[in-house]
């Protein structure tokens, strides 16, 4: 049961610019609770391949009236179990309670979705509809006085009745959800914190919808062949197609999604465009305009500390990362403090040199966040003789795919096998069946990869159907990555740089954790935040090695392998610009924490906050923080999911480099024994058991942080 709301809420980020009200797929409007039962697919058993959602029927009618139903009938479901006469047994109250909630899944696992990938203003109108309703329903569950007392009863003969460590964990875990949701509270608290959580869930979509509005809203119109000054062909052309679709014909478009903004800011000669660009991207949603959200950070930290406080936690770090790996916020302090020192000084010896350059170009002023990614790049051209934009010539999307695919057989024994003629929520939407070693089906496997206006930006996966087990049957699941990579242009397709490509394998790492899950009950599907990046970040490890190389990286015209000494400049340049990719990464994560580690819902203004946060860790002026407070969606957005947990990447890194090192010291990149080891004791296994002890069982002890600053080039010298 916990997952149910977890997910659903996790995906609840919303997107896009505000405007009139939309059906999908044509028709004509209907207003929200007029569509009958009769023509919504949700109330319908979909005969669709694979259990694909039926996208062709769905319209943005039928959501509201199926979630709402989908609550009326869990919470029907949870009030049976609750009165029910019998005396509580594990099975009548902890694995009922796990099986309610199918029709809510089902509608929200499509619904967030879609406002993730493929937003209309009417589905941002239903997302601020739909998030209270299901924080009051969430709240009716957990706070039900007399369905906690059936928890409890079972958890007090817990050693009794002989449940088998995954049972057990069922139990211990939907009972701390109990009481992590204030199942403890006295009246009056309880009815505080409902009020909390109804406003923050509010509050989570208009952060996101202001945000996707305020990055759609921004265009640099170039005007005149001057303004294309260091430009490469390709990344004209894709300007000049950006510009023809925004009825711009003759001119040159850049947006602020990353395949548009960073090969800009990375050759254009033109400072001062460069500064346009950094300048909107950095002051997204700090304004002072409709879109400004500063006044709803201040509202959200201040809600999240009394909520904190209520729940009995002096922090909300502290109420957050109990549930996490690190367990408090000392420890990852601890981490995050061992990396910025050495960190910090890689990037000062980076910034002197950049600005060395600049100075011969003629900079006069101080070095700026807008010189930053020029000078790294003059500087990667002249030291190791590569060029960005010809290296995305060996990285062809569909070649990107078959090398990952490639790789998750070599390590698993698994096929993807495209699947044609599927109705799909977007034309280039693709798919994949996905097989196992024994031919056996393992799911269906979703990719959209390219920046639309009604797309979030970044990349994540999802799924449209969770792996379960009912009655006994093992419900394979429907998973997508979503991206947004470097389009197709004219008659080049879509050609991706080094930083998408390892994407592209990150996301699929994901992918495969949610496709080879084998978790008998649906409550423990989820991981720790700060353990769930380990199955994606893992696979990032081979995008670059040479062996792979050689498997999928071929230059799109002729089909010629990346020649050797090209592969050899790659490694050799794999540690450039390292310093500044940890300290703004790291800055953010410091940020998160500072935010989150308030005692008192009395805070400066945000700027001014952040300001001095920054501040206190000495982040050079050069370098932005990763995100800036306003438009921090991981931990704002939404359900702010990555709240008091924006070190998990960090965190996660620590593990997957030493996991990787596991094939390494056995001495093939695809030891198969190795890749079993991982499937069997991480990918397969959900939580069904502590994340810590999953670890141990695959590396036979604790990670080590040595492989991860060796990686990076922050070993500091003895």
């Amino acid at each position: 049961m916990k997952r149910v709301f977890a997910a659903a809420m996790i995906l609840a980020t919303a997107l896009a610019a505000c405007g009139a009200t939309q059906v999908r797929d044509g028709g004509s409007p209907v207003e929200p609770g007029k569509t009958a039962q009769s023509d919504n697919p949700f109330f319908q058993e979909w005969t669709t391949p694979f259990g694909l959602p039926p996208f062709d029927r769905i319209q943005e009618a039928h959501f509201l009236p199926a979630i709402q139903a989908g609550i009326d009938t869990q919470r029907a479901q949870v009030r049976t179990i609750a009165n029910n006469p019998e005396p509580p047994t594990f099975a009548n109250t902890i694995v009922a309670l796990d099986a309610t909630g199918d029709l809510l899944e089902k509608v929200l696992l499509v619904f967030y979705n879609l406002q993730s990938a493929e937003t209309t203003p009417g589905i941002q109108a239903i997302a601020r509809d739909a998030a209270p309703l299901t924080a009051a329903l969430n709240d009716d569950i957990y706070l039900d006085r007399t369905l906690f007392a059936r928890v409890e009863a079972v958890f007090a003969a817990r050693e009794s009745l002989g449940l088998d460590p995954v049972r057990a964990r069922l139990l211990d875990e939907t009972r701390k959800a109990f009481v992590r949701a204030g199942a403890r509270l006295d009246a009056a608290a309880q009815e505080r914190l409902r009020a909390i959580n109804q406003e923050l869930a509010g509050l989570g979509v208009q952060f996101g919808d202001n945000l996707l509005a305020e990055t759609n809203a921004f265009r640099l119109v170039l005007q005149s062949p001057e303004d294309l000054a260091g430009l490469t062909p390709a990344t004209i052309a894709a300007a000049a197609d950006a510009a023809a679709k925004a009825n711009l014909p003759g001119k040159w478009l850049v947006t602020l999604s990353f395949p548009s903004m960073w090969p800009f800011v990375q050759q254009s000669t033109r400072r001062d465009l460069r500064q346009q660009v950094i300048e909107a991207y950095a002051q997204r949603c700090d304004r002072g305009n409709e879109y400004d959200n500063n006044a709803i950070v201040a509202r959200i930290v201040a809600l999240r500390v009394e909520k904190a406080n209520l729940l009995g936690y002096k922090t909300w770090s502290d109420f957050v990362l109990e549930e996490r790996m690190a367990k408090n916020g000392a420890s990852v302090r601890d981490l995050l403090d061992r990396l910025w020192p050495p960190a910090l000084a890689v990037a000062r010896r980076e910034a002197a040199e950049y600005e060395a350059l600049a100075r011969k170009d003629g900079l006069t002023g101080p070095f700026q966040p807008w010189d930053w990614h020029y000078y790294a790049e003059q500087v990667r051209a002249q030291r190791f003789g590569i060029d960005t934009s010809a290296l995305r010539e060996y990285f062809q999307l569909d070649d990107v795919l078959k090398g990952a695919f490639d790789l998750s057989n070599r390590l698993y024994g698994i096929t993807f096998t495209p699947v044609k003629g599927l109705k799909l929520y977007h034309p280039e939407v693709l798919a994949w069946e996905v097989k196992d070693a024994d031919g056996s089906h393992l799911g269906l496997f979703l990719g959209d990869y390219h920046p639309r206006p009604g797309k979030r930006v970044g990349a994540w996966a999802s799924r449209y159907k969770s792996q379960r087990v009912i009655e006994g049957r093992d419900i394979r699941p429907i998973v997508v990555n979503v991206g947004n990579f470097t389009r197709p242009t004219g008659d080049t397709p879509a050609l991706l740089s080094l930083e998408e490509a390892e994407t592209l394998f990150h996301e699929l790492g994901h992918g495969l954790h949610a496709l080879m899950a084998r978790v008998p009950y649906r409550s423990l599907g989820g991981v720790p935040r700060d353990f769930v990046e380990l199955p994606s970040q893992v696979l990032e490890n081979w995008v670059l090695e040479p062996k792979m190389l050689a498997l999928y990286a071929r230059h799109y015209k002729t089909g010629a392998p990346i020649p050797a000494d090209l592969v050899e400049k790659i490694q050799a340049a794999l540690r450039h610009n390292q310093g500044f990719a940890t300290v703004e990464y790291l800055a953010a994560s410091y940020l998160d924490m500072a935010w989150h580690e308030a005692t008192t819902p009395d805070l400066p203004a945000p700027a001014e906050f952040e300001k001095a946060a920054l501040a206190a860790i000495g982040l050079p002026p050069q370098i932005l923080p990763r995100y800036r407070t306003t438009y921090f969606n991981h931990i704002f957005g939404g359900s702010g999911s990555y709240s008091a947990g924006y070190y998990s990447y960090i965190w996660s890194e620590v593990l997957d480099a030493d996991a990787f090192a596991a094939f390494t010291e056995a001495g093939d990149l695809f030891h198969p024994e190795t890749a079993q080891r991982f499937r069997a004791h991480i990918l397969e296994r959900g939580g069904t058991l502590d994340a810590t002890q999953m670890y141990r069982n695959f590396r036979g002890r604790d990670p080590e942080v040595g492989p991860l600053l060796e990686r990076r080039g922050l070993v500091t010298p003895n």
